[in-house]
């Protein structure tokens, strides 16, 4: 309990009041007494007002999840009254369609060089998407689950339009990309066997002609474009059995179809083949990975899914020019209030905030007013009024639009300094989540008014976690450390005609093995610490997970993609490290080498640069000796699907980068002096 304040201390608070005219026994005030008693009054009822008043948590942050059946190692969300998850969030709210339908107002915005953004309302989306959808109908396809539509475009209006036409009549959507390469593409044309994909260009249609001309994608019947296409393209596909529609043809075609909400099918028994990756710019786009999933709103796929969540809650969705040099001014003009982005992005935004700041007295301002900030998160306050943000922070936060509330980053780990850095710069809230495609992207979030980081948040309501033993990494379930699995209604119910793969995922009783390894902690939350997956020993003994070393050496400025590579018969590691080319030059110059990007990439001197730059951020994580690289080698042309160096999932094919790479790993494992 606080001390009541003697009468020194008083006169030293209230030095404006002459006490000595204050009496008790007739409580008279002289003038001047009660004009600074108003004062003072006025200035607490000021402040009282306008303080900054912390976040209220939903849950107590000390015990974010709850033991099941009074199994530590198996927690699901505090958020549940009991054991039961949640399948649907609003109980009238069961399908992808019933969600649009909740929506009102602007829908899909879109914009040319130099003019606003238009907006299209939910009612014309709708009303559009009814009609194409009875065009798809009217073409052969049937309003169920198994039948499956291609959508081989980039993200416009016309793609959510297309998707949403599929999910009113029942069918589901397969996304295609144009970096998959042939082979991916013909055969994700066959195990889904496609008849009908909508393109966007005529050069992409084309793409898919020459498979079918080609003989290797049978199936394929129709081809929509979303603009004009040249007569020559015409006639070419009537030569070998397609037929080609526009957009608008194709809705002109349109059949009385059945009632929409009749069709609609559920959510939780949706099935279709897609997964969701990132673009380096930080746009989403959705691949395909051959999935069969249960959809659930409350966790749905990281793009299209918030997408669809948000038209939930009525969002309007903008969509950039296609044109990535024109990107910040269209964040600036749709000043956006949501903003899902991937934790290189971030890693980007950190590092120019830091390369931007050169005056020493200014970088020391920016780390007071960081520290000040912090300290209002560690007490639950999110704000971007305060007068740090005036003057420090404004400049930031109006590069992203000014608008912002709402971030989530997802899909890789994101460095604990970045992420509270950027939580006190953007004056925003940021939320961590943790999932993958076979779960419906998300499993963890991270709790509002938990602002700390180094974890992936709490489990969803929609899903159990639990961590089991790996005894060859020395982690047990006992002591809270293991693989992380995942069992409830958003797991998927296996892959696409792949009962092998299915069986290798879900175990007997359902859970879903991700191949991660977690820690819980003691508030409940989990810590991503290690991955099972593609181990190996080296010649010491030593167990080695490439992925989570490559995911820290990420973390490094130059560094677009890097393979680690180890051997049993070996007692350290090697890499392989595409540099990124939009930062490489610039990083380069800055320490005195010029070049271009290739020449700088075979600089021996450069290259030790690099591997120095690594090795401080591996140190900084806090990666062992054995796990840090002893030399690398830079490659001047990234992993991509094209040169099968990536899954389709945008993955590394370890072994194809083994056998690209043997005669630079052999000559770095015969040169490195340990």
């Amino acid at each position: 309990m606080a001390k009541a304040p003697e009468s020194d201390d008083l006169r030293s608070l209230l030095p404006s009041l002459p006490l000595s005219n204050f009496s008790l026994s007739s409580f008279s005030l002289s003038p001047s007494s009660l004009l600074g008693l108003g004062a003072l009054a006025s200035l607490t009822a000021y402040y009282l007002v306008t303080r900054p008043r912390p976040m209220r948590p939903p849950c107590d942050l000390q015990a974010q999840s709850v033991a099941v059946n009074g199994e530590p190692s198996c927690r699901r969300s505090a958020l549940l009254e009991d054991d039961s998850l949640l399948e649907f969030y609003y109980q009238d709210t069961r399908t992808a369609y019933d969600m649009f339908q909740r929506g009102s107002g602007p829908c899909l915005g879109y914009r040319k060089p130099g003019q606003p953004y238009q907006w299209i309302s939910y009612t014309e989306v709708a009303e559009q998407a009814q009609v194409l959808g009875s065009g798809l109908l009217a073409k052969g396809c049937q309003p169920n689950p198994n039948q499956f539509v291609g959508i081989f475009a980039q993200n416009r209006p016309e793609w959510i339009i297309s998707e949403l036409a599929c999910y009113t009549y029942s069918m589901a959507v397969v996304p295609l990309y144009e970096t998959l390469g042939l082979e991916a593409m013909v055969h994700i044309l066959n195990l889904a066997e496609i008849s009908l994909v909508i393109c966007d260009r005529e050069e992409k249609a084309a793409s898919l002609l020459e498979n079918k001309e080609k003989g290797v994608t049978p199936k394929l019947s129709c081809l929509v474009v979303f603009n004009d296409f040249s007569d020559a393209f015409l006639e070419r596909a009537k030569n070998c059995g397609v037929e080609v529609l526009t957009l608008a043809q194709l809705m002109v075609s349109r059949m009385k179809p059945p009632q929409p909400q009749d069709l609609a099918v559920s959510l939780h028994n949706y099935a279709s083949p897609r997964s969701l990756e990132k673009c380096p710019s930080g746009s989403f786009v959705i691949r395909q990975e051959d999935v069969s999933i249960s959809y659930l709103p409350l966790a749905h796929m990281f793009e299209r899914m918030i997408q669809v969540s948000m038209f939930c809650h009525g969002a309007r969705v903008g969509f950039y020019q296609g044109d990535i040099s024109l990107l910040m001014d269209d964040i600036k003009t749709l000043k956006p209030t949501f903003f899902p982005v991937v934790p290189r992005l971030l890693n980007r935004i950190y590092d120019k905030i830091l390369g931007s700041v050169t005056s020493p007295l200014r970088r020391a301002l920016l780390h007071y007013a960081v520290r000040r900030k912090q300290a209002e998160l560690s007490s639950g306050v999110v704000r971007n009024n305060s007068l740090w943000d005036k003057l420090v922070f404004n400049r930031i936060q109006a590069n992203l639009g000014g608008n912002l509330r709402f971030a989530l980053t997802a899909s890789a780990p994101i460095s604990p300094t970045v992420l509270s850095f950027l939580r006190a710069t953007l004056g925003c809230l940021i939320f961590e989540g943790y999932g993958q495609t076979e779960c419906t992207a998300g499993c963890t979030f991270s709790m509002p008014g938990d602002w700390s980081a180094g974890h992936v948040g709490a489990p969803l309501p929609c899903a159990m976690v639990k961590v089991v033993d790996i005894p060859d990494m020395n982690y047990y379930a006992k002591n809270g450390e293991g693989e992380i699995c995942i069992q409830g209604p958003s797991v998927f119910r296996g892959y696409l005609k792949d009962p092998e793969r299915t069986a290798e995922a879900l175990d007997s009783d359902g859970w879903l093995h991700s191949g991660d390894v977690g820690q819980w902690l003691p508030n409940g939350t989990l810590r991503i610490i290690d991955r099972k997956k593609h181990i190996f020993k080296l010649s010491q003994g030593e167990y080695i997970a490439p992925e989570k070393i490559e995911n820290v050496y990420m973390r490094c400025v130059p560094v677009l993609q890097v393979f680690v590579h180890g051997d049993s018969l070996q007692s350290y590691l090697i890499g392989i490290v595409v540099p990124d080319p939009e930062v490489f030059v610039d990083w380069a110059k800055e320490r005195g080498f010029v070049g271009s990007y290739e020449e700088l990439c075979q600089n021996p001197d450069l290259k030790i640069a690099v591997l120095e730059d690594m090795k401080s951020v591996g140190k900084e994580a806090g990666l062992k000796s054995f796990e840090q690289v002893k030399d690398i080698y830079l490659h001047s042309e990234t992993f991509s699907i094209a040169n099968g160096l990536l899954t389709p999932t945008l993955k590394s094919r370890r072994a194809d980068i083994r056998r690209v790479f043997q005669e630079q790993i052999s000559n770095m494992y015969r040169k490195t002096a340990i």
